[in-house]
């Protein structure tokens, strides 16, 4: 047994599980209202499924967002799948939820970001608000709604 409780882990695994009842939920009812997310992910996790130019364009990490065109939404206990647009171009892709770096609802002010021990930048956190626009891939997203600035749920105050 261990001699400590990882705090930590146990709230990434909760966090995930709610990202995880979300994306249930809007598999089986849609977004409702103005919620939509912005969802950065982790390009190079082994379990991660996007097209080869997708890859390619966004090496490390891409950021989707879920708003006004979607498809094919199933969600699995380790991951979803989705089919968004890009440019007129449907692309299927999976994202296991171990993958996701951060989730945002800006319709709410919801934020949640995962940070890894080895995360070079862990020590200068950066809101999810501030991420350079080419870092976003917005597919199709015909809303004049300019994201607003999200509360992010900062786990360092349980790290050693």
């Amino acid at each position: 047994m261990s001699k400590t409780i990882d705090y930590g882990n146990l709230m990434h695994r909760a966090m995930r599980s709610l990202i995880q009842q979300v994306l249930s939920d809007v598999q089986q009812d849609g977004l409702p209202g103005q919620h939509h997310f912005f969802i950065t992910f982790d390009t190079m996790h082994p379990d991660v499924e996007i097209a080869d130019w997708l890859s390619d364009r966004y090496p490390g990490e891409m950021t989707i967002v879920i708003q006004h065109w979607f498809a094919n939404l199933d969600v699995t206990d380790e991951g979803f799948a989705i089919t968004l647009n890009f440019g007129d171009n449907p692309e299927p892709l999976y994202i296991p939820y171990d993958a996701i770096k951060t989730f945002v609802d800006p319709s709410v002010e919801f934020g949640l970001r995962f940070e890894t021990q080895d995360d070079d930048e862990a020590d200068a956190p950066r809101d999810v608000a501030e991420a350079p626009m080419e870092e976003m891939v917005e597919p199709d997203d015909t809303s004049d709604d300019a994201p607003r600035e999200a509360e992010v749920v900062s786990l360092d105050k349980f790290r050693k």
